[in-house]
């Protein structure tokens, strides 16, 4: 079993504290992705699993075992690099058994491996080239067969995706997706991309200024943020923040946005924000597919606004557009045949059950 644990794990550069006591428990064959923005030490997080950091705090675990003083070389890892890092002069079954032929492998058994990880990966007509006649995603393949061809008990990826173009990047998604339903080896995936992270991950880890910010599978980080940090940064366009207030009118509570236009808050959510009552510092969060164009009749929980455009983005399947509260700018996703045009005038719907309260003090999620 090959789980990988992190107990209060610190890192200091001289006085900066990069990684601030996180605990994080990765299970045996499970899929997680490391995401934030940069600097948040996520790499610095996957680098001190793979032994090429020194911790400064705390213990990592990796199969049981502590692993804190134990060189790279013997975790029994294998990691999969932004830059290829394939030798030029080598064949692509060269490059990828190579690691193998320094721990003296048996030849027969080098040949399965190469062939097995090859076929996986789909790259068998590739092994007799080298790598100036391959694509980046081809490069990006004979990097990850490399590491499959090693048995690891535990596979680490540091944002192999970001030097390939959009398009490659998708199927190259795909691809690594499938290869772990294969191989089901435990997995810990560094990127900054929010779409990667939720795409791959069977949980993603959300990191901000050297902490975790939650932990969970990538529906319930996208439904139920904890934090604002979160709510914030999954989900492309990303989550629109309002500042608002709540008052209590003839006991029920009434959602006012700064600028004069207010909602009714749902029935099922006036327990959980009657405490907040008159309370400064409130944001309604709400994401851009909620906001929508008004049909009639209305669905439970829509309520409807007038509100003038100011730009739209046409999308083929969908159009967004942009307008503006009290000096914010909000985004909302229509039907692309509801007539949205720069500064014309419609009639949208905010769908209220699907909306979050945000306390700026904390900036948790009520």
């Amino acid at each position: 079993m090959a789980e990988v644990t992190l107990n209060k794990v610190v890192k200091f550069y001289d006085n900066v504290e990069a990684v601030r006591g996180i605990d994080l428990g990765i299970k045996d064959q499970e899929f997680v992705v490391l995401v934030g923005p940069s600097g948040c030490g996520k790499s610095t997080t996957l680098r001190m699993i793979a032994g090429l950091e020194e911790i400064s705090g705390g213990e990592i675990l990796i199969a049981g075992d502590v692993v804190n003083d134990v060189p790279p070389k013997d975790r029994d890892i294998a990691m999969v690099f932004q830059n290829y890092a394939l030798y030029p002069h080598m064949t692509v079954f060269e490059n990828m058994s190579f690691g193998l032929r320094l721990k003296r492998f048996p030849k027969d058994e080098i040949k399965r491996r190469v062939d097995e990880a090859a076929r996986i990966l789909d790259i068998t007509e590739l092994l007799d080239r080298k790598p100036k006649a391959l694509s980046g995603g081809q490069r990006q393949r004979v990097a990850m067969g490399r590491a499959i061809v090693r048995d690891p008990k535990v596979f680490l990826f540091d944002e192999p995706l970001s030097n390939l173009d959009a398009k490659l990047r998708v199927q190259m998604r795909t691809e690594i997706k499938k290869v772990h339903q294969k191989v089901r080896t435990t997995t810990v995936y560094v990127t900054h991309d929010q779409v990667e992270a939720m795409t791959l991950a069977d949980r993603v880890v959300v990191m901000n200024g050297g902490r975790i910010e939650q932990v969970g599978e990538p529906n319930d980080l996208y439904h139920a943020p904890a934090t604002r940090f979160v709510a914030g940064f999954i989900g492309s366009p990303a989550m629109n923040f309002i500042p608002c207030a709540i008052e209590k009118t003839a006991g029920a509570l009434r959602l006012v946005l700064h600028g004069g236009l207010g909602f009714d808050v749902p029935a099922d959510r006036t327990k959980r924000y009657e405490a907040f009552v008159g309370k400064p510092g409130l944001s309604l969060g709400l994401r851009p597919e909620h906001i929508t164009d008004a049909r009639s009749p209305l669905e439970p929980g829509q309520q409807a606004m007038e509100v003038d455009l100011t730009v739209t983005e046409p999308m083929g399947m969908e159009t967004l557009v942009y307008f503006g509260i009290n000096g914010t700018e909000i985004c909302g996703r229509v039907r692309p045949d509801a007539g949205a045009r720069n500064g014309g005038r419609m009639t949208l719907a905010a769908q209220l059950n699907h909306m979050h309260l945000i306390d700026e003090s904390s900036g948790l999620v009520v």
